[in-house]
């Protein structure tokens, strides 16, 4: 049997009990008009087989001496990575990672799941709560906004109202939402969506089938609301994103069943790299293991091969911005109790130490980690946190009994553009990462020639500082939630502060 935890978790809304029920309804279906995608792009497999990372020795191609081994071991090579040396191979051999290990050449093996292709999994929970017409036709727009504006508390908290009066972002800017799909048909991200840059990694080497980028009917709509917050157009329709004047991508990394996979999630960073992309938000962690440790053989090749494709990235010119967690997590502990992986078969309780043990790609050298506040502008009760660990804070909701929105906003969660020309609410830190990402592409719009280095440089540098909230008792029953740790300028609970669009389009 499969965990109950979504493979998306950086967007599981809030936890359960609080007064957002209605942000667990089902999504209605969707209509005909949200263009169905042609048939995934899928491997052929023995319905035994597991899907292997190889790594070998980056720039020089697959070794001979490799290839034999891997066919002599039962695997199938499905691509090869040569630029950062990772192999994707299937095998049904359930000694194969151990054997190839041993060759020469081979510096690290790994499985990169532990239920055989394709994966059994069904669970998904948080679906978004899909705005009404009623609540449509009430939403009240100041002059010079969208109609679904005045919604939008999170454009405020980070004065993103304030920077679309002196820049909506360069359309030379492309950010890639690494996820479960793209609806580019929706009318809110059509004006902005750069069909070059998407693609569907899902078997883990590029589907570029017009359309294979998008979700179906059946798949989470989780990858759409995102591209909505980053760059939904500023049209007269909807709403407005972080960044309205940019180009977003989708690069669907998610199966059907919902699993990111190491490979797919490769295929992801490295199809960005080749294609101009300038930022990436990945608002996921790679399956099935939520912490990847380096004492275990096959979890060290799967954060090595994460590892190279989301350097090669940046080494490229992308900014890559990832979610913190939901789970609130001190990510700077030194213990961590992980229940739920492996979420592909059957998980169990296990202790990691997060500084051997990473989650990928969040925890990953270069990359920008993204913590989630709410509406109040704290810590959202879900949020992961940790000092060093951290490095910036952005909207991503929080229950509206914990944190209320001034009006005429009226939900504590954050909106968003779902597939079917519809608009709902999400919250979790996959909504706080594209805010993040949305901010970094107003700063690269207003220093074209700037590297991800100089981008990263100003996001943290022109970040409001935020003070730790102590004590944080989010809920108020007089039991302290979490334990911020650092200065003004640098904690675990909001790293270097505030994600600062105006400043982004003015220094």
């Amino acid at each position: 049997m499969t965990a109950s935890h979504p493979r998306h978790r950086r967007a599981l809304a809030v936890p359960a009990g609080m007064a957002v029920a209605a942000s667990l309804a089902f999504l209605p279906g969707v209509p005909a008009s949200a263009a169905e995608p042609a048939a995934p792009a899928t491997a052929t497999a023995d319905p035994s087989s597991l899907s292997y990372v190889v790594n070998v020795r980056a720039g020089h191609g697959v070794p001979a001496q490799v290839k034999r081994a891997i066919a002599e071991a039962g695997g199938t090579i499905v691509t090869s990575y040569d630029r950062i040396g990772v192999v994707v191979v299937h095998s049904s051999n359930p000694d194969f990672a151990k054997t190839v290990r041993t060759v020469r050449g081979v510096q690290s093996a790994g499985a990169t799941r532990t239920a055989p292709l394709p994966s059994a999994a069904t669970t998904d929970t948080g679906a978004p709560k899909v705005l009404t017409s009623r609540e449509l036709a009430a939403a009240e727009a100041a002059e010079g906004q969208d109609p679904l504006q005045s919604l939008q508390w999170d454009l405020p908290a980070i004065k993103a109202d304030k920077a679309h009066e002196k820049s909506l972002g360069s359309a030379k800017v492309t950010v890639a939402v690494i996820d479960t799909g793209v609806d580019d048909t929706h009318p809110d991200i059509a004006p902005n969506f750069d069909r070059n840059a998407s693609v569907n990694c899902v078997a883990g080497k590029p589907d570029t089938t017009d359309g294979a980028w998008r979700p179906s009917a059946a798949e989470s709509p989780h990858g759409t609301h995102v591209a909505g917050e980053i760059a939904a157009a500023k049209n007269g329709v909807g709403m407005t994103g972080v960044a309205p004047g940019v180009k977003v991508a989708g690069i669907k990394v998610s199966n059907p069943d919902g699993f990111f996979y190491t490979e797919a999630v490769v295929c992801g960073f490295m199809w960005a790299a080749e294609h101009g992309v300038d930022v990436t938000n990945n608002s996921y962690y790679t399956d099935p293991w939520y912490f990847n440790c380096k004492n275990d053989p096959d979890q060290k090749a799967l954060v090595e091969a994460v590892s190279r494709a989301s350097r090669y990235a940046e080494k490229k010119g992308a900014v890559n911005v990832a979610a913190a967690g939901n789970e609130n997590y001190d990510l700077a502990a030194d213990e961590i109790t992980d229940p739920s992986s492996p979420n592909d078969s059957t998980p169990s309780d296990r202790v990691i130490d997060p500084s051997e043990c990473y989650d990928i790609p969040t925890q990953l050298p270069g990359v920008v980690t993204v913590a989630s506040t709410g509406a109040k502008g704290l810590k959202s009760s879900f949020s992961n946190y940790g000092l060093g660990v951290v490095d910036i804070a952005a909207p991503g909701g929080d229950s509206t009994a914990y944190q209320t929105p001034a009006p005429p906003a009226t939900s504590g969660l954050i909106l968003g553009t779902l597939p079917g020309g519809k608009w709902g609410y999400m919250a979790g830190t996959s909504m706080a990462s594209p805010h993040a990402a949305g901010v970094a592409a107003l700063i690269k719009s207003t220093h074209p020639y700037a590297s991800p280095a100089v981008v990263k440089a100003l996001l943290y540098a022109q970040a409001d500082a935020t003070p730790c909230t102590k004590p944080y008792d989010i809920d108020g029953d007089g039991k302290v939630d979490a334990v911020c740790e650092g200065s003004k300028n640098r904690n675990g609970f909001y790293g270097w502060g505030m994600a600062d669009a105006l400043d982004a389009v003015s220094r």
